[in-house]
């Protein structure tokens, strides 16, 4: 069946955005031949069972990726997203990862991970107008 329309949406829905997720990874484990991709989700939550930090990210190929890291406002710098980082860094290494990647923006946290061994390998200029966008890694071995 040929496609019936282009639709700009602002607000997609999360299947439809899963749906790409999944059809992209299909086709990057036929490419590479790896298939031991996996997420990764660490979570702190108060006494009600609500999120207060956490971190997601997945595994794949000897390689770790931090996609979202964040810490309520009033919990940062208590040590909450240490906790998440360590944690995460461990998990890879028993799913066999030899490295950590990320990236974070100016002003978000770049001054944080530079503290546990990661290191600026690219910038993109004015992403967003007038800010930074960093790329970092770490090698865990």
């Amino acid at each position: 069946m040929e496609p019936a329309s282009l639709v700009v949406e602002e607000h997609p829905a999360n299947a439809d955005v899963e749906f790409l997720s999944d059809r992209i990874n299909e086709f990057n484990f036929a490419a590479t031949q790896i298939y031991d991709g996996r997420e990764l989700a660490i979570f702190i939550r108060d006494t009600n069972g609500q999120v207060v930090a956490g971190l997601y990210g997945w595994t794949w190929g000897g390689c770790g990726y931090i996609d979202k890291l964040w810490v309520r406002n009033d919990l940062r710098g208590k040590g909450y997203g240490t906790r998440l980082l360590l944690a995460a860094e461990r998990e890879a290494i028993e799913r066999g990862c030899f490295q950590m990647l990320l990236n974070t923006h100016s002003f978000q946290a770049p001054e944080f991970y530079p503290k546990f061994g990661y290191e600026v390998y690219g910038i993109t200029e004015d992403y967003p107008r007038g800010h930074q966008l960093y790329y970092l890694k770490k090698n865990l071995d």
